[in-house]
């Protein structure tokens, strides 16, 4: 049977010790001896599973990095500088940004 890397992530300990005794491979061997993280990379090892990482789509996620990237210096200064109303405002406008890169995120 094949598996997914989320799939394996969502399984208990004990399906994950199951998968690793049906499999003959040197990655997965001492696999009772291993918590849930180092079976999940050693099952993925052994079966040939990448994480499968996720992508940005339609926007310019650089831009957008920079961008909270300059307005978190902005926020510093209004801490500094006690100006409420200054750090109110940098803080919604990273929060908007970020659920922009969220929201477009597949």
């Amino acid at each position: 049977m094949t598996f997914t890397y989320e799939e394996l992530k969502h399984k208990t300990v004990a399906d994950l010790r199951e998968i690793a005794k049906g499999i003959d491979h040197e990655a997965v061997q001492g696999y009772t001896q291993l918590n849930k993280d180092h079976l999940i990379v050693a099952i993925s090892k052994a079966l040939g599973i990448q994480h499968v990482h996720h992508e940005v789509i339609g926007l310019d996620k650089a831009a957008i990095k920079a961008k909270i990237r300059e307005l978190k210096t902005k926020r510093a200064a209004a801490l500094d500088a006690h100006d409420h109303a200054q750090l109110k405002t940098v803080r919604r406008t990273i929060h908007r940004l970020k659920r922009q890169i969220h929201k477009a995120t597949v």
